[in-house]
């Protein structure tokens, strides 16, 4: 379950209200959650929380996608959904991956692509300049935006001043909603912590504290 409460269809304003009509018809998403693309749909009815932050967020949906009346991007299709998908993958959000693997169909994404994402760097699968935007993707989001003047460069040969930036501000938008997808545990985020402790065997006869102990007389020994 999400970690913030959710508004119910009777609480929603306006702004909110054409959004949850479009998705869920005249259901409460909270109590009969359920979008067409199989998610739960608890990302639009907790952000409806705010208002103006709702309102912010699906402004930027606008621009493009299943809710633009007209796309205003100027920036390639194929080359956004690309740098999207592999933020949400690097990024570990499932939510905006899953969605975005479809999204980027309707944008000419091949199959093969979507599956050589995770292992761009080694594909055959993408051209000069697809391999320049996953570069650039990569560099926002591993590298915190330490982007190199080569890959800029590279990048910048296939690209004009205005697609860079349109670029950049969509990979970063989609970091964003990935992080808070999995910090609030929306939609395909909502997941247990997989990196924990996993116990040794009890039949291997060693203590709780062995691993532990037997590193730190390892070190000792030095």
């Amino acid at each position: 379950m999400p970690r913030l409460r959710q508004v119910p269809r009777a609480e929603a304003p306006a702004n909110v209200l054409k959004y949850y009509d479009r998705l869920f018809g005249d259901r409460d998403p909270v109590t009969q959650p359920g979008t067409a693309t199989g998610t739960p749909g608890n990302w639009w009815s907790v952000f409806a929380l705010v208002p103006y932050v709702f309102d912010h967020a699906t402004s930027h949906f606008g621009m493009f996608g299943m809710f633009a009346d007209k796309s205003v991007s100027q920036l390639d299709g194929k080359l956004r959904e690309l740098a999207i998908m592999r933020a949400g993958f690097t990024q570990g959000s499932q939510f905006v991956f899953s969605q975005h693997c479809k999204a980027a169909r309707r944008f000419g994404v091949t199959d093969a692509q979507i599956a050589a994402i995770p292992e761009w760097q080694i594909s055959d699968q993408f051209d000069a300049k697809e391999r320049a935007v996953l570069a650039w993707a990569d560099a926002l989001i591993l590298q915190g935006g330490r982007a190199s003047d080569a890959l800029f460069e590279e990048l910048h040969r296939h690209l004009s001043d205005e697609d860079v930036l349109e670029l950049t501000y969509h990979t970063l938008g989609y970091n964003l909603h990935a992080v808070c997808c999995k910090a609030l545990r929306l939609e395909f985020d909502d997941v247990p912590e997989r990196i924990r402790e996993v116990p040794a065997p009890a039949a291997a006869g060693v203590s709780a504290d062995w691993a532990g102990s037997a590193w730190a007389n390892k070190e000792g020994d030095k």
